[in-house]
């Protein structure tokens, strides 16, 4: 299911009666029109609820996976002595996104009673669960699967071929721009034997499109924004991690992959200060870490809503530096996953053009720089 839950027992209502708690300011009494016998008396804490709108009614019974947190289930309750029958539901209640504003309210010609799940167009999908064993890394994305699957119906016996055929996902050269300032060096190529990275500049970080949030939320993906929802999809579809930075919190407009430094601090994405040793790979610009390669990105240096200009990395991380660093900090992504298992170096540059690809169809933007392809002390020219 797209969303978890498929948003069972969630439905269009019409708010008839809206008016103020009396023991509480901040609450309004509801009653609101699910199609039954009787409308539901609610209570809301929203603070955009009024009379006569449309809006998604989680009735008794129904089970919500919201955005951030644990699943729950809506129960019949009093909220300051006043009894309530469901809850109408924000975005992010619903594992619909990230908003908490207000609850969400709906095109006035939405039927009342209509399954949420019917009124926004969510089909049922199927999830395929598959095991694997940690030597095949080339099936740990959904293409790799594909490609497998299309090399037994090919070649095993038994198997009829049918018309089996292979779809690679489109790419084409990424339009290298002018040269700029921009520079990217790799001191360690044992930890980093290959590193690719492309500037795009002038992109509209906000929401992904509704394809690629549903296409996430179906594999049990947070959706954060479009630009970093594209690199986890690809991830997901080719197989390669890749990470974006805000290319305004480059100092020095300078990417360098190094080893830290001991004692060297960075704070990652989940707002954990970490102490780094000599032997933990970053991504660092002309001062600081800002990544801990092929592990976690850092809390700074992150494509955020205000980003503008972006550095996107796709590189190939040595298993061992990985996996050594992964277990010394106690973390564990979907990142370090494939890289300490080994990925395909080969990719590198496919995965950097589907990403391209992506970010300025649905973000905008245009590349503005050369594709740096840094190989074993040498730079490949794209």
């Amino acid at each position: 299911e797209k969303v978890p839950g498929g948003l069972a027992g969630v439905v269009v209502g019409h708010v008839v009666e809206c008016g103020k708690h009396p023991d509480a300011d901040r609450l309004s009494l509801t009653k609101v029109d699910v199609g039954g016998a009787e409308p539901l008396s609610i209570v809301c804490g929203a603070p955009n609820v009024a009379q006569g709108q449309k809006v998604l009614v989680a009735t008794i019974g129904a089970k919500l996976y919201p955005t951030e947190g644990e699943p729950f289930v809506i129960k019949k309750g009093k909220i300051r002595g006043a009894e309530s029958h469901g809850m109408i539901c924000a975005e992010d209640e619903l594992g619909l996104g990230k908003s908490h504003a207000g609850i969400m309210v709906l095109d006035e010609a939405a039927a009342v009673g209509t399954p949420a799940a019917d009124f926004l167009g969510m089909s049922d999908d199927f999830c395929l669960e598959i095991g694997l064993t940690p030597n095949r890394t080339d099936a740990f994305s959904h293409y790799g699967v594909a490609r497998d699957l299309y090399a037994a119906l090919r070649n095993q016996v038994g198997i009829s071929s049918g018309n089996a055929e292979l779809v690679k996902p489109e790419t084409s050269a990424i339009k290298s721009a002018h040269a700029t300032d921009f520079s990217v060096t790799v001191e360690n190529s044992e930890a980093c034997p290959r590193y690719a990275g492309v500037l795009i500049k002038g992109v509209k970080v906000g929401p992904s499109p509704a394809w690629l949030q549903e296409r996430l939320q179906a594999i049990g993906q947070r959706c954060i924004n479009n630009i970093v929802d594209i690199t986890n999809f690809i991830q997901h579809e080719l197989g390669q991690p890749m990470h974006a930075f805000d290319a305004s919190r480059i100092a020095g407009n300078h990417v360098k992959v190094r080893l830290a430094a001991e004692g060297e601090k960075l704070t990652t994405l989940d707002g954990v200060e970490r102490t780094l040793t000599d032997q933990d790979l970053v991504i660092a610009d002309s001062s600081k870490p800002m990544c801990i390669a092929g592990v976690l990105g850092g809390n700074e240096s992150g494509v955020s809503e205000n980003t503008v200009d972006v550095f996107l990395e796709s590189a190939y991380f040595h298993p061992v530096f990985v996996r050594k660093t992964a277990k010394r900090q106690g973390i564990h992504s979907d990142s370090s996953f494939r890289f300490e298992r080994g990925c395909d170096p080969h990719q590198v540059i496919w995965a950097l053009q589907r990403a391209v690809q992506l970010i300025t169809q649905e973000a905008g933007g245009e590349v503005a720089s050369h594709v740096f392809d840094v190989r074993d002390d040498f730079q490949v020219a794209h």
